[in-house]
Parts: C-alpha cells; structure tokens; sequence
C-alpha cells in the first residue's frame, strides 16, 4: 500500500469515525494499516474488522465497541486499551501486548492470542470461548465470570490470575504456571 494512503486512512479514522465507516462499507474491503500509529486515539464504535494492523500502536486508545471481528493485531501495541463491549472474534492477534488493557464483555471467541502479553488486563465476563492463548502471560489478569470453554492455555503463564466464577469446561491447562491463582471456585492455588 502507498504510504500516503495509509497516512488518509489513518488520519480519516482518527478524526472521524462515522465517515471511517461508510468508507468501510462502500469500499475499502482490504485495509492495512500496518505500524499505523493510533496511539490515544478515540475510535468507538469503528469498524476495523478484517483490517490489518500488525506492528500498529494502539496504546490507550478508546475501542468500545469495536468491530475487529477477523483483524490481525500481530505484534500490536495496546497497552491500556479500553476495549469493552469489542468483537475480537476470530483476532490473529500473536505477540499482541495487551497490558492492563480493560476487555469487560468482550467477544474474543476462536482468537489466536498465542504468546501474547496480557499482564493485570481486566477480562471480566469476557467470551474466550475456543481461544488460543498458549504461551500467554496472564500475571495479575481479571478473568472474573469469563467463558474459557475449551481454550488453549498451555504453557500460559496464569500466576496471580483470578478466574472466580469463570468457565473453564475442557480448556486445556498443560504446562500452564498457576501460581496463587484463585480458581472458578474461589479457592487460591499454592
């Protein structure tokens, strides 16, 4: 891609997200915005599904509700993302850092979060559901009231996690570091 039509694209989606949008459903099925920097930036409500964004910043941006469904966040940045209410479903997201990012009832269903940071993020009531989070460093990580249903965590590191009242019917926890985890009944690990 032209570097001077992603800088438009980038700067149009900063600035105004509902033209973002009808750009996105007339045109535009095809998106990169790799190493894209939308540090900060406030795009509820945007519609970046499919949109490549590896290696992209998105540090501290505002991404309610966002539709990512089917986007690939490699190596992205989102530390301190505020991602409630987002469709992740289907993120190629490996190695993306996710560090204290807020993803409260986020929809990260057959996600490929595989080596990712996501170290003190807040994932509570969060759909999980079939994700691959191998290799993952959940440190500290909120997995409050989430769906884990058959999600990959092996190798994932879990320590100081807390999982009260989530689901975890056949997820797989091979190898998976659970040190002073509180497990889904309330219990801590040793």
């Amino acid at each position: 891609m032209n570097p001077a039509t992603r800088d438009h694209q980038v700067e149009l989606l900063r600035s105004d997200v509902a033209a973002w949008n009808v750009l996105r459903s007339v045109s535009a099925p095809s998106v990169m915005l790799v190493d894209a920097d939308l540090a900060g930036a406030y795009l509820a409500g945007a519609d970046l599904s499919g949109v490549d964004l590896t290696g992209a910043d998105l540090s501290g941006c505002t991404l309610t509700d966002v539709n990512l469904r089917g986007a690939t966040l490699t190596s992205a940045e989102l530390v301190g993302a505020d991602l409630s209410r987002a469709d992740l479903s289907g993120v190629r997201a490996h190695d993306a850092n996710l560090t204290r990012a807020y993803l409260t009832r986020a929809d990260i269903r057959a996600t490929d979060l595989t080596m990712a940071f996501l170290i003190s993020t807040y994932l509570g009531h969060a759909n999980l559901a079939g994700a691959d989070l191998s290799g993952a460093n959940m440190t500290g990580a909120y997995l409050g009231d989430a769906d884990l249903t058959r999600s990959n965590l092996t190798d994932a590191c879990l320590r100081k996690a807390n999982l009260v009242g989530a689901k975890m019917t056949a997820a797989v926890l091979d190898g998976a570091d659970l040190t002073d985890v509180t497990l889904p009944n309330g219990t801590t690990t040793d």
